[in-house]
């Protein structure tokens, strides 16, 4: 058979078994696209506000974001906003003075009241203080917020909500709540506005912690609603697009160690086992393999207590009083020196007055018993034990 042919061969196998399983594959298989939504990475992990930032940043206004208030870094100036979405009660008195006077100048200040912590004692701090603002007899309660595309939507759920007595200089300008407090205030205070919050939810932009099993619902609020973008549009209205927003959102990002533990674990957790398994490896052995010689079969406790059964077997039980009474004694001399020196019965109450015991039982105690009374003995031993230990 020539090359050509052989060739032509293998060609005609390949097509006969290669367009069958083509067809079947094509019958039995279905092409669909699957959208898979990965949770936030980098800056977006941990800053709730940064899909605001990226918002401002398009529609070309200049944005910057920290974690915490800082006026030294900050070059605040007329016509800027800063969002506080920190707890206004973590701002000290100087710094709140600071941030009244630049809103004075022309600047607008949002911040949001204390969240629920769960006590009555929730310290609203001096920020709020200030503008006349008070949250102590409040609760959370929802308000409706009714736009075209979404008649019933609530907003301000999760927030305590607060009552405004403005203090002189401060006026206000709009608000909004019912009988169970305002939600919102708009104040007024020279050049310049303040508007106070129940809470900045709407803000965020996933303000739910992410479930891959729930990823479209956890993208459904914050700037992804059409209402929250109206809400938020509407709360930057007096200095929008003027100056720069300055938006302080109160958390710190993941440190270098918390990134290695719960992200690195592919890495580090082999890399462990490796170790792990090297060291047990290089161990040597613990332990000798020839058994450990014998030892001394008698300890010196039984070689006390066989002393003491040996002498009263063998009517010599007033040598072990009186080597109990010898102790008791020394360290009678010791911190009582003064009972220690008297005789007779005058020790005996002095002993019975420092040990605040019957002045019978102490003189049983310092009597020698008979040499073939073993009850006494061990009543008379124990006697003087405890009145040594209570010395």
């Amino acid at each position: 058979m020539s090359a050509r042919l052989r060739w032509l061969v293998v060609l005609a196998v390949l097509v006969t078994l290669g367009v069958p399983l083509a067809i079947l594959f094509l019958r039995s298989h279905e092409r669909v696209t699957h959208t898979e939504h990965l949770p936030p990475q980098g800056e977006a992990s941990y800053n709730p506000l940064y899909v605001l930032g990226q918002a401002l940043r398009a529609d070309g206004i200049t944005a910057h974001s920290s974690p915490r208030l800082d006026l030294q870094r900050m070059p605040l100036q007329p016509g800027d906003t800063v969002v506080l979405l920190q707890d206004s009660a973590d701002v000290p008195p100087p710094i709140a003075q600071s941030l009244l006077q630049w809103v004075e100048r022309g600047g607008h200040l949002l911040l949001r009241t204390p969240p629920l912590a769960g006590d009555d004692d929730t310290v609203q701090g001096p920020l709020l203080d200030a503008l006349g603002v008070d949250t102590e007899y409040y609760d959370s309660a929802c308000k409706p917020f009714h736009i075209a595309d979404d008649p019933g939507h609530s907003e301000f759920c999760s927030g305590r909500r607060f009552g405004v007595d403005a203090p002189d200089g401060i006026r206000v300008e709009r608000e909004w709540g019912d009988d169970e407090g305002l939600v919102f205030a708009r104040l007024r205070k020279g050049a310049g506005t303040v508007d106070v919050l129940s809470d900045m939810e709407f803000l965020k932009g996933t303000p739910r912690p992410f479930d891959a099993d729930d990823a479209k619902d956890s993208l459904a609020d914050g700037l992804h609603d059409t209402a929250h973008r109206d809400l938020t549009r509407y709360v930057l209205e007096p200095n929008y697009a003027k100056g720069t927003m300055w938006l302080i959102y109160g958390s710190r990002p993941p440190t270098l160690w918390s990134r290695i533990f719960y992200q690195g674990w592919p890495v580090w957790v082999p890399l462990l086992l490796a170790l792990l398994g090297w060291l047990w490896q290089r161990a040597q052995r613990f332990g000798s393999p020839l058994p450990a010689p014998a030892s001394e079969r008698r300890s010196l406790l039984e070689h006390v207590r066989a002393s003491g059964e040996h002498l009263l077997r063998y009517g010599k039980a007033p040598l072990l009083y009186d080597a109990v009474r010898r102790a008791f004694l020394a360290r009678l001399r010791r911190r009582a020196p003064t009972a220690a020196a008297l005789t007779g019965e005058a020790q005996v109450h002095a002993i019975a007055t420092l040990l605040q015991w019957p002045h019978s039982r102490v003189q049983t105690a310092l009597q020698a018993p008979a040499s073939q009374d073993v009850a006494g003995l061990r009543d008379r031993i124990r006697l003087l034990i405890q009145m040594r230990n209570l010395l």
